[in-house]
């Protein structure tokens, strides 16, 4: 299919960073089915211009016989994977009729590298239960012959909505100080133009790390927010004593830096938020104004 008018994309667990990949397609003619749980969650998706689908409930084959790509955000559980428990058959059965099916995974596949740099080729060891859950997702979805699959694997998410000003403005946020601790993070309009770059350039059997340019320790994030809103910096807190809840703390469990070569190489992305101040700086405008920046192109036709 060359129109595209023609393209329609089916979204599995229709969540924050499907909602930004749609705001890119249906600009462009696109038709977006989006799967959520619940009635007032479909009536939102509807206000974007999204068809919504009920589900597990909604008989998902004729959105599935509708549909030439296929984005996945749904997260595996205790039994695996939500779609492929459900669909695998329907699915494997029109492994051809798709021209693009994105998997969104997380970094959290690589495991802990005591602040060692990854890449897409570094080998999955990972060290939590989320991890070892993506890691076996990411093999079943491979597992299905002929399917043009693409991983992407997700650094930690910001962006409107989910950024740390909230937590500052009302005293609670906290920089807890674990030495050697970094992460990578990325911001949600990069998450969507990095996808858009794939669907517009398929390599079935890719696999793409999703991150900005500058892995860093949490506590700096905090501060540098802080220090936007003009307001103190959080006192810091020692990781070994600090009161935190068991997910919290899991996720001090591994520090790596992530590198994104590939976006840049084979997708020609040229990231919106290339480091975390220039996204905390676009956030707190969006905040402050309520109006978003024109996402910028997402190739750089240099390369």
């Amino acid at each position: 299919m060359n129109d595209t008018q023609e393209k329609t994309l089916l979204s599995f667990g229709h969540g924050y960073s499907a909602k930004a990949l749609a705001r890119r397609l249906l600009p462009l003619g696109w038709r977006v089915i989006g799967t959520t749980r619940s009635e007032d969650k479909a009536a939102d998706l509807v206000e974007t211009g999204v068809e919504p689908r009920i589900w597990p409930g909604a008989n998902m084959t004729p959105a599935l016989d509708a549909a030439t790509h296929i984005l996945l955000s749904a997260a595996p559980g205790e039994d695996g994977d939500p779609v492929l428990n459900a669909l695998r058959q329907e699915i494997a059965d029109r492994a051809n009729q798709f021209e693009w099916i994105g998997y969104l995974s997380t970094t959290g596949v690589y495991g802990d590298h005591n602040g060692d740099w990854v890449d897409e080729d570094t080998a999955l060891t990972p060290a939590t239960k989320r991890g070892i859950a993506r890691v076996k997702a990411e093999a079943d979805w491979k597992s299905i012959p002929d399917l043009p699959l693409h991983i992407f694997r997700l650094a930690g998410i910001y962006g409107p909505g989910r950024g740390p000003f909230a937590k500052v403005r009302n005293g609670t946020a906290r920089r807890i100080i674990k030495p050697g601790q970094v992460f990578s993070r990325t911001h949600v309009d990069d998450i969507a133009q990095i996808l858009h770059a794939s669907i517009e350039q398929p390599n079935p059997g890719a696999a793409y790390n999703v991150c900005d340019n500058d892995p860093a320790p949490p506590e700096d994030v905090i501060a540098y927010a802080a220090e936007l809103l003009g307001l103190p910096i959080p006192p810091a807190q020692d990781f070994e004593t600090a009161e935190m809840t068991p997910m919290a703390r899991s996720f001090y469990a591994e520090s790596k830096k992530v590198r994104n070569d590939r976006i840049k190489t084979e997708l020609g992305v040229n990231l919106i938020y290339p480091d975390y101040r220039s996204g905390l700086k676009a956030l707190l405008s969006v905040e402050t104004t309520g109006k978003r920046t024109a996402p910028s192109p997402h190739r750089d036709l240099s390369v």
